[in-house]
């Protein structure tokens, strides 16, 4: 569902907005919030909520491993977009849920008109690391429908 009032979106977004990503941020276009629901080094399965305000997305990145690996997106509130590269971008809404294997070159991030949340679980493995690309070009994403 679509959501242009932070209020509105805020009673949506139930596992809430949590603070300003201020640790990836050079990495994103626009404003997200990080809310971590798992502690580090106390649980084996990193989560965290994820908002992103209208038009903010991350930059295409890959998620690498030796062997397990990989991010599951679980869609929370309001709208947004997930693109693997060389493939159609895919409309988000709550209740969809992403797999994302590793060595997948990707991007996820809200529509341009709304609010957006998701919980982004990171898959165990071996020898995880993330590899942050370039942004989404700005044409690119302003003509997806």
């Amino acid at each position: 569902m679509k959501t242009i009032s932070e209020a509105n979106f805020s009673k949506d977004n139930v596992f809430g907005k949590g603070q300003p990503n201020t640790a990836f941020a050079q990495y994103f276009v626009g404003e997200s919030y990080l809310n971590p629901l798992t502690e580090p080094g106390k649980c084996p399965i990193p989560m965290a909520n994820v908002t992103f305000e209208p038009g903010c997305r991350n930059n295409w990145h890959i998620h690498h491993a030796s062997s397990g690996g990989g991010q599951i997106l679980i869609c929370t509130a309001g709208e947004g977009w997930y693109q693997e590269e060389g493939k159609q971008a895919v409309s988000l809404t709550p209740g969809m849920v992403i797999t994302i294997p590793p060595e997948v070159k990707h991007w996820h991030g809200a529509t341009a008109d709304s609010w957006f949340a998701h919980i982004a679980v990171e898959v165990p493995g071996e020898n995880c690391r993330n590899e942050w690309c370039e942004p989404v070009r700005e044409e690119d994403y302003c003509g997806l429908k």
